[in-house]
């Protein structure tokens, strides 16, 4: 891969990857309702969450809390499979622009 591809990934991995502003400002202000988890794309888990805030407000409190360390390492997932999945996508199409190759030729078998 190229520098320039290299960029290119780098370049579209930061405007649409994650943000760990948002997620922390949505983890804030809007955790009672999992707001940082949609915007992560871990919906089971946002309504997972919900319940245990409204069904038992403790353990939904723990979540919440611990959801302050686990939402760096949600992003850095989330970016890096993006980065893969950009990287898989330019290897594609450098492979689609590569003329075909001939196949080699069988060399000539001489009968006595």
């Amino acid at each position: 891969m190229t520098p320039e591809q290299y960029l290119m990934i780098e370049s579209r991995v930061a405007a649409e990857g994650k943000s760990s502003g948002t997620a922390f400002l949505l983890w804030f202000c809007l955790g009672l309702f999992s707001a940082h988890r949609f915007y992560l794309g871990r919906p089971g888990t946002a309504f997972l969450q919900i319940l245990a805030w409204f069904c038992f407000f403790f353990p939904g409190l723990i979540w919440w809390i611990i959801d302050a360390f686990l939402i760096s390492e949600m992003i850095k997932r989330d970016n890096e499979r993006l980065r893969a999945r950009l990287q898989s996508d330019i290897s594609m199409l450098s492979a689609a622009r590569e003329p075909a190759r001939p196949a080699p030729e069988k060399p000539a078998i001489e009968t006595a």
